[in-house]
């Protein structure tokens, strides 16, 4: 129940943040300094992660499906989930579209971890980061 509603929650504010005006300012809100972020399989450095964002067109994903699985053996758990979907990248005002413009699938893969234990028994206040995130195009 827990992973459940973890990445329920993670999956509407992340994407959320990812398709909106502010991606700059928020997205970088969800990693650390030491974790891993691969696109179309290059990795993208923490400290050049505002620079990668910056450079995008907007964004507006339309996801399919995401699967979620506490990792064995951590507590509070460790997520990982799976997400697919359709994303768009370009401006919707735009007159002239383009081949970017079209969507296209993509499969992304995150593992979760807990920012700080929260109080014992207290589940509802945990709070994650993400340690690894990889992006694919896969269509």
């Amino acid at each position: 129940d827990i992973a459940n509603r973890g990445a329920v929650n993670f999956v509407r504010v992340f994407y959320s943040a990812y398709d909106s005006e502010k991606r700059v300012e928020t997205i970088p809100k969800f990693y650390r300094p030491t974790s891993t972020f691969h696109w179309n399989g290059n990795l993208i450095l923490h400290d050049k992660l505002l620079e990668f964002l910056g450079g995008l067109p907007a964004t507006k994903h339309d996801i399919h499906t995401y699967d979620c699985h506490a990792v064995p053996e951590t507590t509070p758990p460790s997520l990982f989930i799976t997400v697919t979907g359709n994303v768009s990248h370009g401006s919707a005002d735009s007159n002239a579209r383009s081949f970017n413009d079209l969507p296209r699938v993509f499969s992304q893969a995150f593992l979760l971890q807990p920012e700080i234990p929260p109080a014992i028994g207290n589940t509802a206040d945990i709070k994650y980061y993400i340690v690894s995130d990889t992006f694919r195009f896969v269509g």
